[in-house]
């Protein structure tokens, strides 16, 4: 069994992030969203749970938000993490979370993994792996980036230029954290981040700045590797014209 590099310690926040296999598409319609959300509430506990089909029944398992009291299931979870800020995309995820329990980290994103790698597979009848293996994780060494992180999650669907129908396949806690979702207060652990700000108009302002320069990194990055694979096929065709010539 292998280690992770970064060790999961209590009271410390992490970014967590994962994507499809191939890049694919881990939502394929909006209750596919919904049923990861019921994972995030539900998985997070120290009760273990066998699936969701045995916690809500097998028609919610499907349904969409209406029908499901999500203020009951955010009341009832937090046991193993604390989330600050989410971020579900058409093909990946950003979680920024703290670990509140002993092995907590680990123990969540396993169930939560498996258990909609599971619903998904079954639904679209399908086999084998959903994520590109283990999740990731980068430890939260600084206020500072605690910061950035959490603008770069909230905001993470705008930075990717997400539009039109792939929309409907987002699901960002930047609605919470503007006050538009009184509902599902997913995010327990966002005054961490609200607290160190005026008002939330001050960090829409700071979120807004973060998004742009990861958006413009993000073209420069695209530039570079451009550029790279144009001098190496240049190269490549350089050589080749030398072997005709030997």
């Amino acid at each position: 069994m292998s280690i992770r590099k970064v060790p999961f310690i209590n009271g410390e926040y992490y970014h967590i992030y994962n994507r499809g296999v191939d890049k694919r598409n881990i939502f394929g319609n909006k209750n596919d969203v919904w049923r990861f959300i019921k994972g995030l509430l539900i998985f997070n506990r120290h009760k273990s749970v066998g699936s969701i089909r045995d916690e809500l029944g097998e028609y919610k398992i499907y349904s969409s938000k209406a029908t499901v009291d999500f203020k009951g299931l955010v009341e009832a979870s937090g046991d193993l993490v604390e989330i600050v800020c989410l971020c579900l995309n058409p093909n990946h995820y950003h979680l920024l979370v703290k670990q509140v329990s002993d092995g907590g980290i680990s123990k969540f994103l396993h169930r939560l993994g498996s258990g909609y790698t599971r619903y998904f597979n079954e639904k679209y009848k399908r086999s084998g792996s959903l994520f590109q293996g283990k999740f990731k994780a980068v430890y939260i060494k600084t206020n500072e980036q605690l910061l950035y992180i959490s603008a770069y999650i909230n905001l993470n669907y705008d930075i990717h230029g997400i539009k039109g129908d792939d929309l409907g396949l987002v699901f960002s806690s930047w609605d919470e954290y503007a006050g538009k979702n009184k509902v599902m207060n997913i995010c327990k652990g966002k005054d961490i981040i609200l607290g160190q700000f005026k008002d939330f108009e001050e960090y829409k302002e700071f979120a807004e700045d973060v998004a742009e320069g990861s958006k413009e990194m993000k073209e420069e990055n695209k530039k570079e590797m451009k550029e790279e694979m144009k001098e190496k096929n240049k190269k490549t065709e350089e050589e080749r014209k030398k072997d005709l010539l030997e």
